[in-house]
C-alpha cells in the first residue's frame, strides 16, 4: 500500500463527515479564506510600505521599522489560521489533491514564502541596526508580494481544476 492510499484511508472519515456537512465546507472554508484576508492582507499592505519607507528619513524608517514588527505577530495568526484550515481541506479529498500538479505548486510558493518571511525578519533586524540593511529588506517585502500573490493564484487556479 503506498503512502497516499494510507493517507487517504486515515483521512476517510474526515472526507465523509466533510462531504456530507455544507455548514464545516462553509467554516473551513472561511477560515482559509479568512486566514488569508487577514494575514496576507495586511503582509500585502506591510510589504507595500516597507517599499515606500526605504525612501524615508531615517526617523521614519525606524518608525515603519517598529510597526512592522508589531504587525508580524498578526501575519503569523494568520498563517496559521490558513494552514490549519488547509490541512483540514486536503484531508478532505486527499486523493485529489495529492495527485495535483497545481496543489504541489502551491505547497512550494507557501514554502518559499515562509521562509521569506523569516529572511523578512532577519533583514528588518538588521535594518533597525544599520542604514544599509534596506535594500536586502526590500527586496524580501518584494519577493513576499510575489509570493503572496502567487500563493492566491495557484489557490484558486486549485479550486477551479
Amino acid at each position: 500500500m503506498s503512502i497516499s492510499e494510507t493517507l487517504v484511508g486515515l483521512t476517510s472519515g474526515w472526507a465523509a463527515f466533510y462531504a456530507d456537512s455544507a455548514a464545516t465546507r462553509t467554516l473551513v472554508t472561511f477560515a482559509h479564506v479568512g486566514g488569508l484576508l487577514a494575514g496576507g492582507g495586511l503582509a500585502v499592505a506591510s510589504d507595500r510600505a516597507t517599499l515606500r519607507a526605504a525612501r524615508l528619513s531615517s526617523s521614519e524608517q525606524q518608525a515603519h521599522l517598529a510597526t512592522l514588527r508589531r504587525a508580524h505577530g498578526a501575519v503569523i495568526a494568520g498563517l496559521v489560521i490558513v494552514t490549519i484550515s488547509g490541512v483540514l481541506m486536503l484531508a478532505s479529498d486527499l486523493e485529489t489533491y495529492w495527485a495535483s500538479p497545481i496543489y504541489w505548486t502551491k505547497m512550494a510558493a507557501f514554502v518559499l514564502l515562509l521562509g521569506n518571511g523569516l529572511l523578512l525578519r532577519r533583514a528588518a533586524a538588521t535594518a533597525e541596526r544599520r542604514r544599509d540593511g534596506w535594500p536586502a529588506l526590500r527586496r524580501a517585502a518584494a519577493t513576499s508580494l510575489t509570493l503572496w500573490f502567487a500563493v492566491t493564484l495557484f489557490g484558486v487556479a486549485l479550486a477551479n481544476v
